[in-house]
């Protein structure tokens, strides 16, 4: 395996299995996957293929039933959790995306992105300096003080990818990200993470049915039948 990818996420031989005796299902079967720092992978497949169990135990949400989790060099799942504290995994290690923004309409814009780093213990004087940042860098900068309700759909999903890598996880989980959005906007998005992997090197599996964006990938993952297959993608 190439060293590129001893940096990014391994998943090896995942399964999931709801149930037990005549009743199991078995929703992975022994998934394969692999994400370099700064790739941003398609995970796509039809409904009930199991894409929703895995970005869940990809989320260390839900517990596999086997297999191997790696994030960088730190084994995080193997038969078991190896992970002590699942919430800070998921709060300092995993960047969530998903479908609609979920910003918290009391607060205002850096609030949302700092807030997480404030939890993890940074000062907030700190937090709202690299929520500033990432705000600038993703071009809502002069949005910094508005509250959600004043922002469009665009500018709402773009302070929910500052807020993804706020704590510079390694890797972001992106949950149909672009499916509420048009054509332009939705392509706006997917470059806006793909900049974001390379410049803070970090893996982003993008989980999506949108015609729109697939053709961006430059490898995809289908899952059908709780098993993963890659294949290349069209983008370059």
């Amino acid at each position: 395996m190439s060293e590129r990818y001893n940096q990014g996420i391994r998943i090896e031989g995942l399964t999931k299995r709801y149930g037990a005796g005549d009743t199991a299902v078995d929703a992975l079967k022994g998934v394969d996957m692999q994400v370099a720092p700064g790739e941003v992978v398609g995970l796509i497949g039809p409904s009930g293929s199991g894409k929703s169990t895995l970005l869940k135990c990809l989320g260390a949400v839900i517990e596999p039933s086997a297999g191997r989790m790696t994030l960088g060099e730190q084994i995080i799942y193997e038969d078991a959790w190896k992970i002590p504290d699942l919430r800070a995994l998921r709060r300092d290690k995993i960047g969530f995306v998903f479908q609609a923004p979920y910003l918290i309409p009391f607060l205002d814009v850096t609030d949302n992105v700092a807030l997480l780093p404030m939890l993890a213990g940074r000062p907030n004087a700190e937090s709202r300096k690299r929520a500033l940042e990432l705000l600038e860098a993703l071009d809502v900068g002069h949005r910094a003080r508005a509250m959600p309700s004043q922002l469009s759909g665009g500018e709402q999903q773009r302070v929910a990818i500052a807020r993804a890598l706020v704590n510079r996880p390694p890797v972001i989980l992106a949950d149909e990200p672009t499916a509420p959005l048009d054509s332009e906007r939705a392509l706006t998005v997917i470059h806006l993470l793909e900049d974001m992997a390379r410049q803070f090197s970090t893996a982003i599996i993008v989980v999506t049915h949108d015609e729109k964006i697939i053709p961006t990938f430059k490898r995809i993952y289908t899952i059908r039948d709780g098993r993963t297959h890659e294949e290349a993608g069209e983008g370059r």
